[in-house]
């Protein structure tokens, strides 16, 4: 497997990873099909931080964060992340996860921000981000969580998501 900086060409597979990942029975594309569809064409789009997963020739993974804030200082939001469902479990989104960080960290980013289950996030040094006075746009309760990328202090406040997540 791969990991690697997502380009035009991989957008098609990136969101059908993404709607096979998110699925339901109702057949209707998922919300974030077209969530990762406008975090491609927004403003808060960084390009490095749009990373894939390829085996075999084909994109099996993807995950992307842009540009969001605390308190109006800057910070990343992470999501969607999707992973072929035939290869959930074996340690696709894991590497995606840990390229996501290493390169936030290099890029001197201050804090990854995640709406997701602790159970699973907590492994890459997440914690709860209202304990560490980052407050949600809504009521997340311990889903909400933030990774700090460096010794310095946090940036604190109200958190916001780049603008198409506000779609949602």
């Amino acid at each position: 497997m791969e990991i690697r900086t997502e380009t035009d060409a991989d957008r098609p597979a990136c969101l059908k990873v993404v709607t096979v990942a998110f699925a339901k029975d109702d057949g209707l594309e998922p919300s974030e099909t077209n969530l990762l569809r406008e975090l491609f064409e927004s403003a808060a789009y960084m390009p490095d931080l749009s990373i894939v997963a390829e085996s075999g020739g084909a994109v099996v993974g993807h995950v992307i964060s842009t540009r969001a804030t605390i308190g109006g200082q800057p910070s990343l939001g992470l999501g969607p992340i999707a992973v072929t469902p035939r290869l959930q479990g074996q340690g696709v989104g894991s590497a995606l996860m840990q390229a996501s960080i290493e390169r936030a960290t290099v890029a001197d980013e201050s804090t990854i921000v995640l709406l997701g289950d602790p159970d699973y996030y907590e492994r890459f040094g997440f914690v709860r981000a209202d304990v560490l006075g980052i407050e949600p746009p809504e009521a997340w309760g311990r889903h909400f969580m933030v990774l700090p990328l460096s010794d310095g202090p946090l940036p604190q406040g109200s958190f916001a998501y780049a603008a198409p997540f506000r779609s949602l």
